[in-house]
């Protein structure tokens, strides 16, 4: 039996999330991480809604409105504050909308906590038309 190798803390892989720049430990996602909190936790969500099956992209809504801003750029489709954690998401019709939002609460649970976690699935992608 083959086992994968252990991530240690601060490794993309220990967070199940990955890392959207590829950064190891005390790269450059680290120092990034370290200003940002806030920013570490909406990449985070956002990491993890991209993984689930029946996500083709984040949302920002038609007026750009679920996003996050961060020193430098703004991630559109995640915002979460102290009350709400809102995710907006294009989806595949690979599997029915409701369990793509079922998923997509059930990855982003343990880093919503307490807060209730809205799914908006603002537009949808037909495959192969």
């Amino acid at each position: 039996m083959t086992t994968a190798p252990q991530a240690g803390p601060g490794d993309a892989a220990s967070t199940g999330s990955g890392d959207a720049t590829g950064a190891g430990p005390g790269g450059p996602a680290s120092a990034t991480q370290a200003r940002s909190g806030a920013g570490t936790e909406t990449r985070l969500l956002a990491d993890r809604v991209l993984a689930c099956d029946g996500v083709a992209r984040l949302s920002g809504g038609p007026f750009g409105t679920v996003a996050t801003y961060l020193p430098g750029e703004r991630l559109m489709g995640v915002s979460a504050d102290e009350r709400e954690v809102e995710i907006a998401i294009v989806a595949t019709l690979d599997r029915p909308l409701p369990q793509t939002a079922d998923e997509v609460r059930a990855a982003v649970a343990d880093l919503a906590g307490q807060r209730p976690v809205h799914v908006r699935i603002d537009d949808i992608i037909v495959e192969g038309s």
